[in-house]
């Protein structure tokens, strides 16, 4: 069996339609146990008390916004080497999610980043490439908005998404181009000293596999959405030349 065959916008609505209720379940469980462990099961930090909880949301919600656009780019090239509409309709269908995971980060950040800070905004390298992110989830959304040919919007968001994916990746590792900002470090690494504390560690794995399975559940039923919504658009206009 081929990856290519999901191209197909038949095999893939009607292979997702079978995977989504599995991935909303495991969503729902992995969030709801990683929050509630998290939050009610686990100590203060010495340093920052109870604000390191914002861990369990912030870090997820940051991981799943780099990875949604690096998804946004695998679909993009997919889309101008092959011409698979689906994977163009993916990656349309996963930009809103990532922007709302992206805000979700930024929101989370500021909460955290004041108490421990003094201050609920700096123009840190990483929280400046987050927010150049951000912007251009926006800008991808609205030139697909703004283009009647899916086609040439396809074409024209897939060139925006390759510009985009600097700052994408300007996001995650910004903290090791640029060492004097504020930032932490990552809060999962190879390294001991780096790593979180295992009693934080572990439902914070849980958290973030419920953000994938989300993420991924989303996405899926996004793309079926606009699979119908280009189909309902074809039928008209060949109504229309009638």
């Amino acid at each position: 069996m081929s990856i290519w065959e999901y191209a197909n916008p038949v095999k893939f609505i009607r292979t997702t339609d079978r995977l989504m209720p599995w991935l909303a379940s495991g969503a729902l469980i992995c969030l709801s146990a990683g929050l509630i462990w998290g939050f009610f099961f686990t100590p203060d930090d010495f340093r920052q008390g109870s604000t390191v909880k914002i861990i369990y949301l912030h870090v997820p919600s940051a991981l799943m916004a780099i990875n949604a656009w690096m998804m946004m780019l695998v679909a993009s090239l997919i889309w101008i080497i092959r011409r698979h509409h689906v994977s163009a309709l993916a990656a349309r269908a996963a930009a809103p999610v990532g922007a709302v995971m992206t805000l979700i980060a930024l929101a989370t950040g500021a909460i955290w980043g004041q108490p421990m800070w003094g201050t609920w905004w700096e123009w840190d390298p990483r929280l400046t490439s987050f927010l150049i992110l951000f912007l251009f989830y926006l800008g991808y959304m609205a030139l697909w908005a703004a283009i009647e040919n899916d086609d040439t919007a396809a074409d024209l968001t897939s060139i925006l998404c390759l510009v985009g994916s600097v700052f994408a990746l300007l996001s995650r590792y910004a903290v090791n181009f640029w060492n004097q900002g504020l930032h932490q470090g990552a809060s999962l690494s190879l390294d001991k000293e780096e790593n979180v504390a295992d009693v934080f560690y572990f439902p914070l794995l849980v958290c973030i596999a419920g953000f994938v399975l989300l993420f991924i559940a989303l996405v899926f039923l996004r793309t079926q959405t606009e699979i119908r919504a280009r189909r309902a658009r074809a039928l008209l206009a060949r109504e229309g030349q009638r």
